[in-house]
């Protein structure tokens, strides 16, 4: 791989979406793939959840076999990582010496997690959930670990938890926040996660802050809060987010910073260079025009199929409905929509019954909807939020009108 039509930086969702949505539109010219990771690419919500509970192989959530990819000419170049790029000689060079030319860059490099920096974050035994290898290393310490602390009260921390206490181990979460997923969700279901992660054992902390690893022989033995207890732990798994892997683009002149900044159709400002998933700080609708970074396999796969079809004349600009979803034990959590700057949050349905939704408005209108166990309210609740519908909270409220019929409301 010397020089390519399209070359894919990231072999994730968003580089692999991309270059099997260019065949799709009969792309006849070159495609390269560049991806730090030694494995063809594979889902990554199961690392959470079915890969790290052992219920599915590694085999099982590739995106596609390996034969796919041969027989539709799409060439990788695998545990390798680009290190700069010459948007004026349209090249990228890697942390190999190779050089490889390009006609366009499609961007989707994603992120790494983000990791501790106080004292004792280099110590043995403290783990980040972002890759396979994240993963398998993990799993080969389960069998001499009982006591574990999750860093993060967010969705990878949480369906962490959830997996461990099928193994029986001893998990203590711990959220800095008052209540966990504070960032991307309204109280009401903070609080029910939150219950139904007590309920199976999971010893909650809100508002703790990590102020140190303790460590024996060069392993973690406990962790330290700010207020001075001490929680024992054989093992810490850490979900406090990514960080964008932007840097060469940034070093090259692309405007940014948390990620890199792209327009409606995904183009950074530089020439030819593109950027998808979760490393593009896009302008998106379904945040009032805001330009913010969305974690999410739809959104990068969207936004994949989109450049796609800009490189073959079909441009148009992005405007996907987000959307996202988690298992935790029995609760299947959807998503539809950005509850982003809402100012009202009603509950539909009983969340003793464990099926429910939290439906969020602005100015009256519906951004949002959390479903728990409740796949038609999902699924309908979609249309209510691509029309901002205004529509009266007792009608929300009441289970025995279908939010299909209230479209038009």
């Amino acid at each position: 791989m010397q020089h390519v039509d399209v070359l894919i930086v990231g072999a994730g969702h968003g580089g692999a979406q991309a270059a099997i949505a260019l065949r799709q539109q009969k792309f006849a010219g070159t495609i390269g793939v560049i991806g730090a990771e030694p494995e063809l690419p594979y889902e990554r919500p199961p690392l959470s959840k079915d890969y790290l509970a052992g219920e599915k192989t590694f085999e099982r959530i590739l995106i596609r076999p390996p034969a796919f990819w041969t027989e539709r000419d799409i060439a990788f170049l695998l545990a390798t990582s680009v290190l700069s790029v010459d948007a004026d000689k349209r090249q990228v060079t890697t942390d190999n010496g190779r050089v490889v030319g390009y006609g366009s860059l499609i961007w989707a490099t994603g992120g790494a997690a983000r990791r501790l920096t106080c004292p004792g974050h280099d110590l043995r035994g403290i783990h980040t959930i972002r890759t396979r290898a994240d993963v398998d290393q993990l799993e080969s310490e389960l069998a001499t670990t009982t006591r574990v602390v999750v860093v993060g009260g967010g969705y990878i921390g949480l369906e962490a938890a959830a997996v461990l206490r099928k193994f029986d181990k001893h998990v203590t979460v711990l959220e800095a926040l008052d209540r966990v997923l504070a960032r991307v969700a309204g109280a009401p279901l903070s609080r029910f996660i939150e219950g139904q992660h007590s309920a199976h054992g999971v010893d909650l902390r809100l508002g703790a802050a990590v102020e140190a690893i303790e460590g024996s022989d060069g392993r973690v033995s406990g962790v330290r809060l700010a207020a001075g207890e001490i929680i024992p732990a054989d093992m810490v798994i850490v979900g406090i987010g990514i960080v964008p892997a932007v840097a060469p683009l940034i070093a090259a002149g692309a405007k940014g910073g948390n990620g890199v900044e792209v327009d409606a159709f995904c183009r950074t400002s530089l020439p030819d260079v593109y950027a998808i998933g979760d490393c593009a700080a896009h302008p998106n609708a379904y945040a009032g025009g805001a330009v913010i970074r969305i974690e999410s396999v739809q959104n990068a796969n969207d936004q994949a199929s989109m450049v796609a079809k800009s490189l073959t004349g079909l441009s148009e600009p992005y405007a996907a409905v987000p959307w996202f979803w988690s298992n935790q034990y029995d609760i299947k959590l959807q998503t539809v929509g950005l509850s982003i700057g809402f100012d009202t949050a009603v509950t539909r349905g009983d969340p003793d019954a464990r099926s429910f939704s939290v439906i969020y408005l602005k100015n009256d209108a519906v951004i949002a909807l959390d479903c728990v166990n409740a796949t038609r309210d999902y699924v309908q609740g979609r249309a209510l939020v691509m029309a901002g519908s205004r529509i009266a909270v007792d009608r929300l409220v009441d289970t025995t009108i279908p939010l299909k019929d209230m479209i038009a409301g």
